[in-house]
């Protein structure tokens, strides 16, 4: 028997093997994602003694089985006995982390990370310390860019000859041979600089920062970027112009565009790291230069930057150096060659407005806004329409309409009809940004206006947008203001003009409600069941198939039914058709309506009686 139990014991560790060595792949990343699982049936020492042993020794396998083993790995602590024994994962992690393909690196590397926390300070330096001095001298560069990322979360709990030793190692990687290397030094040298004591940031970490930010490769020094703004939190004002300044004024006129790209990017995170004085006197040219870039790229980083910029200023001198050395770099961005830029801008160039002010928005940046709202990039139109509401807080709603609507009419009404397009798909957006008042004043006769457009695509996005606006306003707005006028379209000369208010019908109807739609629209589709086109007429049946589950049994039963028939026996074949579906369609709402009903009142009725009985 106890030979019988030794062997239940061995199988959960026998099918592992047995699955890990399968030649299907996904039965090996299955047994892998199980491990949990069958580290709690073998226990904490076998687990530590049989299991890590096997998955050390067998990490030659599928990328996606070795990512999903290097995650697994991360959540571990417990299985092997807790933080005592957390030591014990440490070899197949460090095999892991020097695998060739960068992801499962990188997630040994975070599962490494996860359990440095667990370690004593002790287990620490006499355990993981010593995997990452190994990593960072090993022969191949895999193993050393690993290293640059567990320097950081063990430095600060070691001893003071082991962080100096520690030290020595990052600054071998951050001159080491091999690109990759360095740039994953890049890469950590901020995060790495945050744990160092500030007479070390001064002493090593400075000159490190100097030397990767005018390393020959264009992609170690754009990572150097970020770091020198990680380095500049760190530092007293007073060191900053002598020590950082002038190797990030460098990178911000590097020869390469993605160097100065990632410049761009940081703008605002260096600009709150250096202050109010070095933002006035160093970062404010740099800043016009890269609006000026030669770049698109760069253009549009920076123009993304704009209005977090212009905020970030200081208050005393904010609106002078806006409308000095700023807003003339954003006019020409107005009307750059590429849409990206535009774009870019346009997204929060309407921010400038809560800034400057009434009257300066009203002379200087209206005129743009006017631009880009007549730009031919669709992206451009969008971004402005999208934040209008900046601007309404600032010049109001009268001053806006003066100024930017007429450039929307004209839009509206443009001889293109891909332009009005565009311009129906904004307005439930517009709409909700000037109100319901405002609307109905100035923009809804433009929304009927297009229900009675020549081309088709432009009464269909009209249709949907009076459902988006009826969403948007409410059932009561639309039975005051949109009805009556889609109604009055059913007497219209135009047989397409009439089939367009059989399709607002449908659409509203899901929006307006039952009440709604059975009062006052419902009649008009019957009395459109007797017109003259047979399109029309086909496309009332449709819409009566459409509006049915809207409405209630009873309505379907006496009213539409008859209407449907009579349809379904007209002389035209696509309305005998189409009357056929609407009847066939309606007959299985009507049943399902009255199943639900008697079911609801069968419910109504054992609750009554339970009642009856606890009062009995």
């Amino acid at each position: 028997m106890a030979g019988a139990d030794s062997d239940d014991s061995l199988y959960p560790i026998a099918v592992l093997i047995d699955e890990l060595r399968n030649e299907d792949v996904q039965l090996r990343l299955n047994s892998i994602k199980k491990l949990s699982t069958i580290a709690l049936a073998l226990g904490v020492e076998r687990t530590r003694t049989e299991l890590l042993p096997f998955l050390t020794d067998t990490i030659y396998d599928e990328d996606e089985v070795l990512l999903a083993l290097a995650e697994q790995l991360g959540n571990f602590t417990m299985l092997v006995g807790g933080p005592e024994y957390v030591h014990c994962l440490l070899p197949p992690l460090e095999s892991l982390a020097t695998v060739e393909e960068t992801v499962v690196r990188d997630k040994a590397v975070e599962s490494l990370r996860k359990i440095s926390h667990e370690h004593s300070p002790v287990d620490l330096e006499v355990h993981f310390e010593p995997l990452v001095k190994r990593l960072a001298s090993g022969d191949w560069f895999t193993s050393r860019t690993s290293a640059c990322g567990l320097f950081s979360v063990c430095y600060p709990r070691v001893s003071s000859t082991v962080k100096a030793e520690i030290r020595q190692h990052f600054r071998t990687l951050c001159s080491d041979d091999t690109p990759m290397v360095r740039r994953a030094a890049a890469s950590k040298l901020g995060e790495f600089a945050k744990v160092l004591e500030l007479e070390y940031v001064k002493s090593d970490i400075i000159s490190l920062f100097t030397a990767l930010a005018s390393d020959e490769q264009d992609s170690v020094r754009l990572l150097a970027v970020e770091a020198g703004v990680s380095i500049a939190t760190l530092l007293p004002q007073e060191d900053l112009e002598a020590l950082v300044m002038p190797t990030l004024r460098q990178a911000a006129e590097d020869k390469s565009w993605r160097v100065r790209y990632m410049v761009a990017d940081k703008f605002s995170d260096l600009q709150k790291a250096v202050g109010p004085e070095i933002t006035k006197n160093d970062l404010v040219p740099a800043f016009q230069n890269l609006l000026k870039d030669c770049e698109a790229e760069v253009r549009a980083a920076a123009a993304n930057k704009v209005k977090e910029f212009c905020e970030n200023l200081p208050e005393d001198s904010r609106e002078t150096i806006i409308m000095t050395h700023i807003l003339p770099c954003v006019k020409e961005l107005v009307s750059d060659t590429n849409q990206h830029v535009k774009s870019a801008l346009a997204s929060v160039i309407m921010g400038l407005s809560t800034i400057l002010g009434k009257d300066n928005t009203i002379e200087h940046l209206l005129p743009l806004f006017l631009a880009q709202l007549k730009d031919e990039c669709p992206e451009v139109r969008l971004n402005i329409i999208s934040n209008l509401d900046c601007v309404n807080e600032v010049i109001g709603i009268r001053q806006l309409s003066q100024s930017l609507l007429p450039a929307i009419v004209e839009l509206a009404e443009d001889a293109k009809w891909r332009v009005r397009l565009a311009i129906i798909e904004y307005m439930p957006l517009l709409a909700g940004q000037l109100g319901v008042e405002f609307f109905d004043e100035k923009l809804n006769s433009l929304c009927m206006a297009w229900l009675v457009d020549h081309v088709y695509a432009i009464r269909e996005a009209a249709t949907c947008n009076l459902m988006k606006l009826v969403e948007k306003f409410g059932a009561e707005w639309a039975q005051n203001t949109i009805v009556p006028k889609v109604l009055g379209m059913a007497n219209d000369p135009n047989y397409l003009h009439r089939m367009t208010t059989l399709f607002c019908i449908n659409a509203l109807s899901e929006v307006c409600g039952q009440e709604i739609t059975t009062k006052h629209m419902l009649p008009v589709v019957f009395k459109m069941s007797n017109d003259q086109v047979a399109n029309v007429r086909f496309n009332v049946a449709k819409s009566l198939q459409k509006i049915g589950p809207v409405l209630d049994s009873n309505c379907l039963q006496t009213e539409v039914k008859p209407v449907l028939e009579k349809l379904a026996s007209d002389q035209d074949i696509d309305v005998k058709y189409f009357a056929q579906e609407a009847i066939s369609g309606e007959f299985s709402t009507i049943i399902l309506k009255y199943n639900l009903h008697r079911c609801k009142l069968m419910t109504q009725h054992y609750v009554t009686l339970k009642l009856k009985k606890q009062k009995t």
